[in-house]
């Protein structure tokens, strides 16, 4: 992928606020199937590890889910464990994707372990 600033355009927009919007759900899903964003590579990458982002929340989410099912029947102390982990991930979910939104205004190609991998994989292949 690109080490230089991103500087040029996509469609109406510049890439570095295509990039942006690509954290977005439903922008993500629109620049992976429309005209020039689909074949713009750094709109691809932001898209795609948008959704691995978002898929990989709905499966920690889920696990948290059947782990609050067994620590609910430990009195007092279970319910406000699954609260606490709870707000946490999902604070640390929000922090990851605003770090995201910032790197990507700057310019910067900002990889996350694992989901940044598979997003340069598949927006390679666009």
């Amino acid at each position: 992928m690109r080490e230089k600033p991103i500087r040029g355009t996509v469609g109406a927009l510049p890439e570095t606020i295509a990039g942006a919007l690509a954290y977005f759900l439903v922008p993500a899903i629109v620049f992976l199937l429309v005209d020039p964003y689909k074949k713009n590579s750094y709109v691809r990458f932001h898209s795609f590890q948008c959704l691995g982002l978002c898929l990989s929340a709905v499966v920690i989410g889920t696990g948290l889910r059947v782990a609050s099912l067994v620590l609910f029947f430990i009195p007092l102390l279970g319910p406000l464990l699954i609260l606490l982990i709870s707000m946490l991930v999902g604070l640390a979910f929000f922090v990851i994707w605003v770090v995201l939104i910032v790197k990507v205004l700057q310019g910067e190609m900002f990889k996350l372990p694992l989901l940044g991998d598979f997003a340069e994989r598949q927006a390679v292949k666009g």
